[in-house]
């Protein structure tokens, strides 16, 4: 007499942190519906840095995926201002939690820093993001498959043709100017002095070529070339 095998459903907890309720709803209504013949999720969300810091502290059992948009209320108190400072926490207690950030930056030293600083097992930017797109995210990363959404790979695709070589310091110049920061406000964010500052960016002026001399030309000579 043949027996009928019943699949045993897979538990997995899935943390979402979005300080947007519709987004969250969008990223629960995706996940429920992938595989619920072979997977039972258990969804927890976030609204921001604070209530993401309590619940990942507090957690019974650590998290088997995490996604976590960039841009987010900070909670100072314990010096996370971004989802990037969350994914650290995350990877800090739960190392074995897939990270997938999600992010409106489009800028290459952003989407490397991301890269090297956390390696997520994916990265989306936000105007990538449908409902399929975020299915198919979710069926890499639950996978273990990375994941790059089209316009992160674009964006990388265009850093692999330069041959200018740029250290963080300058790219991080590059970034605070493309922002219209403040010149005398750099060092508050770069671990320089400004006189340094100051000797770097007429450096990078001469490595752009830029003949004019002004700070637009130089963000807009970076720009096209993929660094900001």
């Amino acid at each position: 007499m043949s027996q009928k095998t019943v699949l045993e459903t897979q538990n997995k907890r899935i943390l979402i942190v979005d300080d947007h309720p519709f987004i969250i709803e969008g990223y629960k209504n995706a996940i429920t519906r992938y595989k619920p013949e072979e997977f039972e999720f258990e969804i927890v969300q976030a609204k921001d840095c604070e209530s993401a810091y309590k619940i990942i502290t507090n957690s019974r059992a650590p998290f088997d995926i995490a996604f976590l948009d960039i841009s987010m209320p900070a909670f100072e108190e314990m010096n996370l201002y971004s989802g990037a400072d969350v994914a650290k926490l995350i990877l800090q207690k739960m190392p074995n939690c897939k990270v997938v950030l999600l992010t409106m930056f489009t800028e290459l030293l952003k989407i490397k820093t991301f890269i090297r600083e956390i390696n997520p097992l994916g990265l989306i930017i936000k105007n990538d993001l449908t409902f399929d797109e975020l299915l198919l995210a979710f069926n890499k990363v639950i996978n273990n498959e990375l994941y790059y959404s089209e316009s992160v790979l674009k964006i990388l695709e265009r850093s692999q043709n330069i041959t200018i070589e740029l250290d963080q310091f300058d790219r991080e110049i590059l970034f605070h100017l493309s922002k219209g920061t403040p010149l005398g406000d750099f060092a508050e964010y770069i671990p320089i002095s400004t006189a340094a500052i100051n000797r770097r960016l007429q450096d990078l002026k001469q490595i752009f070529d830029i003949k004019s001399g002004l700070d637009a030309d130089l963000v807009q000579a970076a720009k096209s070339k993929g660094f900001i």
